[in-house]
């Protein structure tokens, strides 16, 4: 009786475990991402304000300590983008400068194509004694009259732009602003732009800036302060470049959903005649893959879209995809 009662025994607890084992096990819930701009193949949170850890000026210098990366790690910097057509109001067609003679260009269309490349990397993280960042990056804007075969095609303007940028943090004490923005960072930066063509059409300028990052929920705003580094007169291939082209920079993003827009806004800071404003606007093309390719449409109106055009004045769209978000 001792041995069938253990048996008995035995036998139930067998039954249970095999019950236990048919019982559907409960999965983890996945994390829900709270980046403005999510990973790609996850949809994107619609809201209306701030999420915890959604600063997006936080991922894109790596601010705080958990969007660090480390350092040689190649992103984005300035939009990287396409444009199969953009169209001006304007050409220039005898580019000159008071220093530089007018030189008559090709018989130029005004519908050709516009591309940007551009890349950032980080080279020091959490300096000792002063903390920040060291970054280093290079763009590249070119102007292709792919349109325009009777010319063969030539490329109308090239930009070449590499620059080294510390980004310093500001602490959590001193980012409380009015009206619930925050003071993200503080940048300094040297940066030198030139066409690369020899004279008469060389233009080029070296500049130290001074910067600032805030945002607000889906708002984030930058400004910026372009000293120009003197150059001697004789060598000045452009000496009024910033009473066109500005001295100070002003950016306002948006990014809610999968929709993203930006307005910038450049100014001598002493003319109003002068300057320009650049609008942008990008939505994914697959909805499921926000961070893959993006419809871009960029509306530019004022001075100095390339900088043979520093000086000449004009209007212009473009449309096409951007890419290699950061």
């Amino acid at each position: 009786e001792t041995r069938f009662a253990c048996d008995k025994a035995g036998a139930t607890r067998h039954a249970r475990l095999e019950t236990d084992s048919r019982k559907p096990r409960a999965c983890a819930a996945p994390q829900t991402s709270t980046t403005l701009l999510a990973p790609t193949g996850a949809p994107l949170p619609d809201t209306d304000g701030a999420q915890p850890g959604s600063s997006l000026l936080s991922k894109y210098w790596e601010l705080d300590a958990e969007d660090k990366r480390g350092i040689f790690n190649f992103v984005g910097y300035q939009p990287n983008y396409v444009l199969p057509v953009h169209v001006t109001n304007r050409i220039n067609r005898s580019p000159e400068s008071p220093t530089q003679a007018s030189v008559s260009s090709p018989e130029y269309k005004s519908t050709e194509a516009k591309f940007q490349l551009s890349l950032r990397t980080k080279i020091a993280q959490d300096l000792p004694a002063v903390g920040g960042d060291v970054w280093v990056a290079f763009t590249q804007q070119a102007m292709w009259q792919i349109y325009n075969g009777a010319d063969s095609k030539p490329f109308r303007n090239t930009d070449y732009q590499p620059e080294a940028i510390y980004v310093l943090p500001t602490s959590k004490d001193l980012r409380a602003l009015p009206f619930g923005w925050q003071w993200r960072y503080t940048q300094l930066g040297l940066a030198h732009q030139s066409n690369g063509q020899s004279d008469p059409l060389s233009r080029s300028w070296n500049r130290a800036y001074l910067g600032a990052g805030f945002e607000n929920g889906n708002w984030s705003f930058t400004a910026r302060y372009n000293h120009r580094l003197k150059e001697d007169i004789e060598t000045d291939n452009n000496p009024d470049l910033v009473s066109f082209r500005g001295r100070g920079e002003f950016q306002l993003t948006w990014a809610r959903g999968l929709h993203t827009a930006s307005v910038l806004y450049r100014t001598s800071l002493r003319n109003t005649d002068y300057g320009a404003v650049q609008a942008e606007w990008t939505y994914p093309i697959f909805k499921d893959q926000p961070n893959g390719l993006r419809w871009f449409v960029q509306a530019f109106s004022g001075y100095g879209e390339t900088l043979t055009d520093y000086n000449f004045r004009q209007t212009s769209l473009g449309a096409g995809v951007t890419f290699l978000q950061f």
